[in-house]
């Protein structure tokens, strides 16, 4: 007769719905969060939600290009004291870059807001 080891104990094989990987989403890649923090907290390994944020990125049509509107604001300040670009983010805040701004400053701030 043959012996048979039963293990018990929690599933390790986790399904997530489409809903609870966005939101594991938009909470570790949000401004201030740490990925790995996140992923301790859902029990999920950094790599699998690397892997989650490259599959939706992949359905995006181009995930480099947003919505860009041009505003002409005369509010009456000197043309070095206005903002060149000003990026709005999705919370709320807000991005300045002036014109007096280097090159190498203003790729720092493009790359980290990516």
């Amino acid at each position: 007769m043959g012996q048979i080891t039963l293990l018990t104990g929690p599933e390790r094989r986790r399904r997530w719905n489409e809903e609870e990987r966005r939101q594991i989403l938009e909470e570790a890649f949000s401004p201030g969060a740490c990925v790995t923090q996140v992923a301790q907290r859902h029990d999920v390994s950094t790599a699998l939600i690397y892997t989650w944020r490259r599959k939706l990125c992949e359905h995006v049509p181009d995930p480099c290009l947003t919505e860009a509107v041009v505003v002409d604001e005369d509010v009456g300040h000197p043309l070095e004291h206005r903002p060149a670009i000003v990026v709005e983010l999705v919370k709320g805040g807000r991005v300045s870059i002036f014109a007096g701004a280097t090159p190498t400053l203003v790729t720092a701030v493009v790359k980290a807001l990516r």
